[in-house]
C-alpha cells in the first residue's frame, strides 16, 4: 500500500528498479569530538558513534557480511554502502577515496552513503566526493539534530547551524544529494523546537531526512542525566504525535529515509517501547491516517 509520504523504498524503486539494502560499515574513522580537536567526549548521546550494528573486518568483508543476512536471502537485493561509524569524512583525502573505491567495486553495490559532520567537508573532500558522484549513486548525512542554540550547546554538537548551511550549500553546488539527520525528543525541546528544525530545513536544497528518536544509552554523558532524573524521554503517543506533524510540515519533495530508529536494545535505558519497532511504525502509519496527513499536509504552514 502506498504510504501517505515519500519513503525510501520508493525512492529506491523508482531509482533502481528493485530492492534495495544499506549495509552498514565501520572504516575505522574518529570525529573531532573525540580526537581533541573538538572535544573528548563525543556528543552527549553519543556511546559508539552510531557504530552498534557494523560488522568487523575490511571493507568488502564487512559488506560480505551484510549480503549475506538472512532476512535478505533469496530476494537478490542490490546495496548501498552506508559509511555510518563516527565521521566518515574525517581523515586525509587519499585515506578517503580508498575506502570509498573499496566499497564501490564490491558486487551489486550500486550507490554509497557517507554519514559525516557538516564542519568535516573541505574544499578537497567535496572534490572527492564530487568525482565519486560521477561513479555512482551518492548521498552525504549531515548529523544537524537540532537549530536551538540550548541543544546545540548541551549536546556538544560542536559547529553553528551557518557551518551546517555553507556546508549543504556547497554539496548542492556539486549536485551531491544530501540527508540530514534529526533527534526528536532531545532534553528540554518542546514539540515547537523539533518542529521549527523541520521548518528551518524545508528552506534549503536537500534530498532526504532522517527523523531519530533520542535514545539514551548506557556508558553515555546522556545516560547520567537521565539517571539523576534531569528529564524523561518522549512517551510512545508523544513520539507518534509529532513525527507526524513533522511529516505534514516537511516539504513533499523530501525523502523520509528514517521514522525511529534502532538503539542497541542491551544498552538501551529508555525508551523501552521503542525496542518494539514494527509495532511504532504501525502507530505512525494508523496515526496518519486517521489524522488524515500526508506529507506536506501543512507546508506551507497554514495561516
Amino acid at each position: 500500500m502506498e504510504k501517505p509520504y515519500y519513503s525510501l523504498n520508493r525512492a529506491y524503486q523508482e531509482r533502481f528498479g528493485k530492492k534495495t539494502v544499506k549495509i552498514s560499515l565501520d572504516a575505522g574513522f574518529t570525529c573531532p569530538n573525540r580526537d581533541g580537536t573538538l572535544d573528548t567526549r563525543g556528543c552527549l548521546f553519543c556511546r559508539e558513534g552510531s557504530g552498534d550494528f557494523t560488522a568487523k573486518g575490511s571493507i568488502a568483508e564487512q559488506i560480505e557480511q551484510g549480503k549475506n543476512q538472512k532476512k535478505w536471502q533469496g530476494q537478490s537485493p542490490c546495496y548501498i554502502a552506508y559509511f555510518q561509524a563516527f565521521t566518515n569524512t574525517y581523515a586525509p583525502v587519499p585515506v578517503l577515496k580508498s575506502v570509498y573505491e573499496q566499497a564501490i567495486t564490491c558486487k551489486d553495490v550500486v550507490g554509497i552513503s557517507i554519514a559525516t559532520r557538516p564542519d568535516c567537508l573541505g574544499e578537497d573532500v567535496i572534490e572527492l566526493l564530487s568525482e565519486l558522484n560521477q561513479k555512482t549513486a551518492l548521498w552525504v548525512e549531515l548529523g544537524l539534530q537540532t537549530i536551538k542554540p540550548f541543544s546545540i550547546d548541551f549536546i556538544r554538537r560542536g559547529y553553528e547551524n551557518t557551518v551546517f548551511e555553507n556546508a549543504v550549500y556547497k554539496l548542492a553546488q556539486k549536485n551531491i544529494e544530501i540527508v540530514v539527520h534529526i533527534i526528536l525528543g532531545l532534553p528540554h525541546e518542546t514539540k515547537q523546537d523539533m518542529l521549527a528544525s523541520i521548518a528551518y530545513l524545508n528552506q534549503f536544497p536537500i534530498q532526504g531526512i532522517k527523523l531519530q528518536l533520542l535514545h539514551v544509552l548506557e556508558d553515555t554523558d546522556l545516560a547520567t542525566y537521565y539517571q539523576q532524573g534531569n528529564f524523561k524521554t518522549l512517551s510512545l503517543e508523544e513520539y507518534v504525535d509529532v513525527v507526524c506533524d513533522c511529516i505534514a510540515y516537511l516539504r513533499p519533495d523530501i525523502v523520509i529515509h528514517r521514522l525511529t530508529g534502532d538503539g542497541n536494545a542491551k544498552k538501551l535505558l529508555s525508551p523501552l517501547w521503542s525496542t518494539k519497532k514494527r509495532i511504532v511504525l504501525n502507530t505512525i502509519h494508523k496515526t496518519l491516517k486517521q489524522r488524515n496527513i500526508h506529507q506536506g499536509s501543512y507546508f506551507p504552514e497554514r495561516k
